[in-house]
């Protein structure tokens, strides 16, 4: 059996891409249309009233489902787990709000998530991402030692910021993010610099900052390929390009590169990137 890479795109991309702003189906629609095997949603940009009206669009544009969950607490990721088999979900992206601040309190919190998602059977994944409970490299890194069936979806713009990452990046943050990509089993794509969270791609001074992106995405599909032959799996990767404040704005308000193209320069990338490690 062959794996395959499922390129995705974030319903929050979608946003603010145009005036009038397009509606549900006009977005369901343009990612089918542009050869995305699947559209992600995300209960930080949309209530679970507003997430449940996406559901007859994936059963409409056959597109595969994807869902980041922000639960506050153990029980409150059980509706999400639902709502992740209703669209049809490989599995739920949870970005933790229960933050304890000692290592030895996170780890009875993620084992419930953990333990939730298992009585729903359906698998979750941690995002590494700021503002929860994977907020930190350094403590991420550590939980993974302590839960071991803890498996990771690697935003890694996040860490460049929270650690604020030199290019190259040290040794030491190197190995550690090494670490990251050897738990993880989805990748979601955005370009970071120390101080910005999301770059243009096309820019002359972000080549450095794209081109370790691309290594690290090289060495996550590596990986994941390595773990999963012969399995006929599908590794996720996710195009999520933010609107404004995430995107870049000049004085005018307008953003200073076009988001659509740059998703579908993500799109383009992840295909290159898997065919590589497939011939390596």
């Amino acid at each position: 059996m062959t794996e395959r890479l499922a390129v995705y795109q974030a319903l929050w991309a979608m946003d603010r891409l145009q005036v009038p702003e397009a509606s549900l189906a006009e977005k369901f629609d343009a990612v089918r249309d542009a050869g995305f095997d699947g559209m992600a949603i995300d209960l930080g940009a949309l209530t679970m009233a507003q997430a449940e009206a996406t559901v007859p669009h994936f059963a409409r544009t056959e597109l595969g489902g994807g869902l980041t969950a922000f639960p506050a607490s153990v029980e409150a990721l059980k509706p999400a787990l639902e709502l992740g088999h209703r669209i049809g979900a490989p599995f739920v992206v949870v970005i933790g709000q229960q933050m304890p601040i000692r290592l030895a309190e996170m780890i009875p919190v993620v084992e419930g998530w953990l333990r939730v998602a298992d009585e729903a059977g359906m698998p979750i994944q941690f995002e590494t991402h700021r503002n929860c409970i994977t907020n930190d490299l350094y403590t991420t890194v550590q939980l993974l030692d302590a839960v071991p069936q803890m498996r990771l979806a690697a935003d890694l713009s996040h860490y460049v910021v929270d650690r604020e990452m030199p290019c190259p990046p040290t040794p030491t943050l190197s190995t550690l993010v090494s670490q990251v990509l050897a738990r993880s089993d989805s990748f979601q794509g955005r370009v970071a610099a120390r101080g910005q969270i999301q770059l243009a791609l096309d820019f002359p001074q972000n080549a450095k900052w794209v081109s370790l992106f691309k290594g690290w995405w090289r060495e996550g599909f590596a990986a994941w390929r390595a773990r999963n032959l012969g399995s006929g799996a599908s590794c996720v990767f996710l195009s999520e390009l933010g609107p404004p404040d995430y995107a870049i704005t000049g004085r005018d308000g307008a953003e200073l590169s076009d988001r659509w193209s740059e998703a579908l320069t993500l799109a383009r990338w992840a295909r290159e990137i898997w065919h590589e490690t497939a011939v390596s």
